[in-house]
């Protein structure tokens, strides 16, 4: 069994958390303000989630990194280090403040993740679709109109009822 860490619980975190409880992963969301602001949300997942601290989500097998990239350097690089790390993180300069490489088209938003979690393998996913839409079009595994499978080399466990 597969588990997911969130670091970052917002629309895109929340929504890709959704989806993964509904393929049978369990999943650990975290975020700045801490695990109780997140109860509402592990009571609307169910039980194959829980809120926990930013290490105990670095500590699943999978991380997903959804936080605003100004915050990015304040990822446990440590705790991430081996693992495979997706990356969700936008660029918009009114919230993050102008990153010259950025500004220069010198480097990506990735490349800069990558940089901080040098120890991680790091995937860019899901940056590049609204949440409402990603909820929206997801289809499950064996749909005609396309998968939504676990994580490759992964098998979910079964669901409890």
């Amino acid at each position: 069994m597969t588990s997911i860490g969130f670091i970052g619980s917002g629309n895109i975190g929340s929504t890709v958390a959704k989806l993964a409880v509904d393929a049978g992963h369990d999943v650990v969301l975290s975020n700045s303000r801490g695990p109780e602001t997140l109860q509402d949300l592990v009571t609307e997942l169910g039980p194959h989630a829980r809120a926990g601290t930013t290490q105990e989500a670095a500590s699943a097998d999978v991380v997903v990194v959804s936080v605003p990239l100004k915050a990015a350097d304040q990822i446990p690089a440590e705790s991430l280090r081996g693992k495979i790390v997706i990356d969700t993180c936008n660029y918009y300069p009114q919230r993050d403040g102008h990153v010259a490489e950025l500004d220069a088209e010198s480097t990506t938003t990735s490349e800069l993740v990558q940089r901080h979690l040098s120890g991680s393998m790091v995937v860019k996913a899901f940056s590049n679709i609204n949440y409402l839409h990603l909820r929206s079009l997801a289809r499950p595994s064996g749909s005609p109109n396309g998968p939504l499978s676990p994580l490759p080399g992964t098998t979910p466990k079964p669901r409890r009822t």
